[in-house]
């Protein structure tokens, strides 16, 4: 059965436009929230891409999981902007791999996002909710999908 994510990315840092080129790892989660739910997504899993802290932030496209969780080596790396001092080799952060799906025709801004009904428990939409990684459910990854057509 698929399951559904959300990713979100600062576009100037890393842009759906960018994954375009090819598969990435989704490397630098440092919250045991979201290495958790990395750990439980499988291959063939979909997610949104989120473009965050631009203006406005919202959904640009789909990506798919192509690359199940395994030990994310930016943690171990001094010379990484994702470096964890306090990483352990033995109990290491986690990533996936994610591969371009789609584009949607217009970005779904946050805004029009809280206004559609059906995504008022959507974790992205909760006050405070900074994770870079996110579940959706079915219902909203239809609901989404079908304001994006």
């Amino acid at each position: 059965m698929v399951a559904y994510w959300l990713f979100k990315s600062e576009p100037n840092v890393f842009s759906l436009s960018d994954l375009k080129a090819g598969p990435t790892d989704w490397s630098g989660v440092r919250n045991y929230q979201a290495r958790n739910y990395m750990q439980s997504m499988q291959i063939a899993d979909l997610g949104f891409f989120y473009h965050s802290n631009s203006e406005p932030p919202g959904i640009v496209g789909t990506v798919k999981i192509v690359r199940t969780s395994y030990p994310d080596h930016t943690a171990l790396d001094p010379t990484s902007p994702y470096f964890d001092s306090k990483a352990v080799a033995g109990n290491p952060w986690k990533m996936v791999d994610i591969a371009f799906e789609s584009a949607f025709k217009s970005m779904i801004s946050l805004a029009q996002l809280r206004s559609i009904p059906g995504l008022e428990e959507m974790p992205l939409l909760r006050r405070g909710n900074r994770l870079s990684v996110l579940p959706v459910t079915p219902q909203q990854w239809q609901i989404i999908c079908t304001a994006a057509d």
